[in-house]
């Protein structure tokens, strides 16, 4: 596997991301109760941006480059906001962008306990470094998919699974996916589950929604953001992020975030954001075609 994700740290698909991130373990504080954070691909945790690879493609700029100084945010934006600039401990240029395993450990509470997985020795070892300190915190160099269905259900009978592969492969991975979900599903079926996702075509996206639609889950809520027409499978066109037993009121909580992202990352007449139930308990299935009713939105 040759992917890294020091290039592509703190990019739009990150931004999407590590909000929703934010809203589920938000969500999950709501109870006393501890919960395990599990984590498939877990990367190094932590990303300078002014390193050699953030800056070779300089994608920060196009994402978190522009929302760090950006005025009137939505509330879960701003919070998405704070938790970075606690990565930065002061620092006001902003160098450092955090991955998932730093944001979820920094907004975890003392009971709580999380599951990090990375493959690659590099990335797993400073990841290792990184929270060398902190017993809520586990640290395996491992496949995360084979290690999933090992960690679930956790001791906590409640918590998250976050899915962020590289989709090296576009299709293959959607299958990947669908085959170790399932596998988790059966032996946790209450847990949540969070995958993301890049879209370059949205042919690609659309047999892994029918697949999610028929998986048996009471609630799957999708979001997404589009920054330019989803018809080229040469660049990320889009992102996305499917939520498997999605909490109550989640999409209220992304609503307002997600149509604020388009207007200030995206092309104008191009971009666009997608908040869809694919399956909402107590409701008919979502037609199997894919989401339905986009929100197109113009940058100010």
């Amino acid at each position: 596997m040759n992917y890294r994700h020091a290039f592509h740290a703190g990019n739009f698909a990150d931004v999407l991301k590590h909000m929703v991130l934010v809203a589920l373990i938000d969500s999950l504080k709501q109870k006393s109760s501890p919960f395990c954070y599990i984590d498939t691909h877990a990367g190094r945790g932590r990303y300078d941006l002014r390193g050699a690879e953030a800056r070779k493609t300089a994608e920060s700029d196009e994402g978190f480059g522009i929302l760090k100084t950006a005025s009137g945010l939505p509330p879960l934006l701003w919070k998405w906001l704070d938790v970075v600039r606690a990565c930065n401990a002061g620092d006001e240029s902003m160098r450092y962008y955090p991955g998932s395993p730093w944001i979820a450990a920094h907004l975890m509470r003392e009971g709580d306990s999380a599951q990090l997985c990375e493959l690659q020795s590099g990335e797993s070892d400073q990841l290792r470094q990184l929270f060398h300190h902190d017993p809520r915190v586990h640290v395996h160099q491992r496949d995360g998919y084979e290690a999933m269905k090992a960690f679930v259900p956790p001791k906590e009978k409640r918590g998250l699974v976050l899915i962020d592969p590289p989709f090296e492969s576009q299709e293959m991975e959607f299958r990947i996916i669908e085959k170790s979900l399932k596998a988790a599903m059966e032996k946790w079926p209450g847990g949540i589950y969070a995958i993301w996702y890049p879209i370059k075509l949205r042919s690609q996206v659309q047999p892994f929604h029918r697949w999610l639609g028929k998986s048996g889950a009471k609630r799957v809520l999708v979001a997404e953001v589009l920054l330019r027409p989803d018809d080229s499978p040469l660049r990320l066109n889009g992102t996305g992020v499917a939520i498997v037993n999605a909490p109550w009121k989640l999409d209220e909580t992304l609503r307002d975030s997600l149509r604020v992202l388009p207007k200030l990352l995206g092309t104008p007449g191009e971009s666009e954001y997608r908040l869809t139930w694919l399956v909402e308990e107590g409701k008919d299935e979502t037609p199997a075609h894919g989401l339905q009713s986009p929100h197109s939105v113009r940058r100010r």
